[in-house]
């Protein structure tokens, strides 16, 4: 099922009023909002809400153990994330978001946007639908991903962005564009789907689940995190463009149009593991010299069932 697929409206009720609200202080929006105000909100729209703190990670554990109904998130992708992968492959329960944060790269990919209270109205006449996450088996172990997985310049930025100086999308797409430019790719074939490409050096291997990944960097500009495929985006290291086509590119929303830069759809991606870093989503895979083996990189379709809301007005 794609976004724009049809489907019944979920009614509050239909299955089960039981929700439960994690709320990240920390988040970049929480001053807009409280707990306490999307708690009456959700009673308003028919939920029993139970209301979890969670400080950290085993809070988190915690509050999800036995969740069910619907588990809404008011946070920034990093939360998302963690609630998301809690909640994969559980039966009875589902995903509402309620983007809190600076990037945003999930909601937005799913066209939730806006205000807590203004994105909770719209779950009145929300729908289920899957959501895929991708899952990988490396040298390292195994990881899953919401957002995207890759090598290249953006693993190797993203090992040197310090996150203390801000969450800025501007400084971001400055590094990815340097780095593209500074950056000696090893040479690596590629195995989409079963199907050899012919080697070449990779300056940037991203597999992206969401259209954007990072700070709100949009590499993929039809990905869809429903359709049961990951987008494959690469940047050839033997034909860069120059550093301002890159910039300018992104900032258009136009980076798969690039000459150096080709985009596939794939279920499952192979190549060789010759100790480069890696980046899980916002987590770096640190490189390890001398260390060699395969990376493979697949889509878990329809791993949890997330709540779109209807479209914003205007």
């Amino acid at each position: 099922m794609t976004l724009d697929s049809p489907a019944a409206p979920l009614r509050p009720g239909v299955e089960t009023t039981e929700a439960t609200l994690i709320f990240n202080a920390k988040a970049g929006g929480s001053r807009h909002s409280s707990p306490d105000v999307l708690v009456e909100a959700l009673h308003e729209l028919g939920y029993q809400p139970v209301y979890r703190a969670t400080d950290d990670e085993a809070d988190l554990t915690a509050a999800l153990a036995d969740a069910r109904g619907t588990v809404f998130v008011a946070g920034g992708d990093g939360t998302v994330r963690a609630a998301a992968l809690h909640l994969a492959g559980r039966r009875g329960v589902r995903l509402g978001i309620l983007p809190l944060g600076t990037a945003n790269n999930i909601g937005r990919t799913l066209g939730i946007e806006g205000a807590p209270l203004d994105v909770l109205a719209r779950y009145a006449d929300a729908r289920p639908v899957p959501l895929d996450l991708g899952r990988v088996t490396a040298p390292w172990g195994e990881d899953l991903f919401l957002e995207a997985c890759g090598c290249g310049a953006f693993a190797d930025v993203l090992a040197e962005y310090d996150p203390e100086e801000g969450k800025s999308p501007l400084r971001a797409v400055g590094a990815l564009a340097s780095a593209l430019r500074d950056f000696t790719p090893p040479p690596l074939p590629l195995t989409l789907d079963g199907r050899a490409h012919p080697e070449t050096a990779l300056a940037l291997l991203e597999v992206m689940n969401t259209r954007a990944t990072g700070p709100r960097l949009r590499l993929a500009t039809t990905a869809d995190p429903t359709d049961g495929r990951l987008n494959v985006i690469r940047v050839d290291g033997d034909g860069l463009d120059g550093v301002f086509a890159y910039l300018a590119a992104l900032a258009r929303d136009e980076f798969e149009e690039l000459g150096s830069v080709q985009s596939h759809e794939a279920q499952v991606v192979e190549l060789p593991y010759v100790g480069q870093a890696f980046h899980v989503d916002g987590e770096v895979r640190p490189a390890r010299p001398g260390v060699t083996g395969v990376v493979r990189v697949e889509v878990w379709p329809g791993a949890l069932q997330v709540l779109v809301p209807a479209p914003q007005e205007g």
